[in-house]
């Protein structure tokens, strides 16, 4: 069956776009059928990752929400981009990166029900095992809607005081719309930090599992959005741990 895998943050800045995309691909790399699907439709950007440019964006997530195309012919095939090996697949809808449409949806909004239709269509119509969906952070209506139709949901935050208490508001949210699986990964950990002590300390303040710790990493910063890092870096300590959380979704 299917699985939703929703990749949230309370705050902006936590990396959630670049972990949505490695991880995204971490679980293509075990054979699976993935699509990803941008909805922080205010600040796209995910596109970059799976090195789809702005001119080959014909179509977009705005596109479905405002009735010109199927969410399916939105859907760009970008396993040979990220240079995918193996038998799985990577689907990418990406939300508009024009100036007029992020400003159409800012003014007039949409009609986050087409979200769940549209979900729901894209996963029929390519097939697919996985469908993650990179969210915009912070709580509003589309974040309360992609949070209860999720399989999972990764919330991810950093060991900082506000992220604590953003993610505390979340998963108070989460368990009221009962999300049948929830999980935390905490990004941007100083290496000199006692990784362990940090999982127990999240995990004690959250009553929830903490399926990675992701360090705050040089090597990471340097690939600067142009690639996806678990697929150019295979055997570094980060995409180990994409590897790790992508088996703990899988199961």
């Amino acid at each position: 069956m299917p699985k939703v895998v929703s990749i949230h943050s309370y705050r902006g800045g936590t990396g959630k776009s670049n972990f949505s995309a490695n991880l995204a691909t971490s679980v293509a790399l075990q054979g699976q059928r993935v699509g990803v699907v941008d909805t922080d439709i205010q600040s796209p950007g995910i596109h970059n990752l799976f090195g789809l440019e702005p001119e080959n964006m014909n179509k977009t997530l705005n596109s479905y929400l405002w009735g010109e195309a199927p969410i399916e012919d939105t859907a760009y095939d970008v396993s040979e981009n990220v240079h995918l090996k193996g038998d799985g697949k990577l689907f990418l809808v990406p939300s508009s990166v024009k100036a007029d449409d992020i400003s159409r949806i800012l003014s007039e909004g949409y009609d986050v029900k087409l979200l769940n239709d549209g979900f729901r269509k894209l996963v029929k119509g390519l097939q697919l095992d996985y469908l993650f969906i990179d969210t915009h952070p912070g709580l509003s209506k589309e974040t309360f809607l992609t949070i209860a139709i999720s399989h999972v949901l990764v919330l991810i935050l950093r060991p900082d005081k506000q992220d604590y208490q953003g993610t505390a508001v979340t998963v108070d949210i989460a368990r009221q719309l009962k999300v049948r699986k929830l999980m935390l990964a905490v990004n941007k950990a100083l290496q000199s930090m006692n990784f362990d002590a940090l999982r127990q300390k999240v995990e004690a303040a959250y009553d929830a599992p903490v399926a990675g710790i992701f360090p705050l990493s040089e090597d990471l910063v340097q690939l600067a959005s142009n690639g996806v890092f678990c697929v150019q870096h295979p055997e570094h300590y980060v995409s180990q741990e994409f590897a790790k959380v992508a088996l703990q979704i899988m199961e």
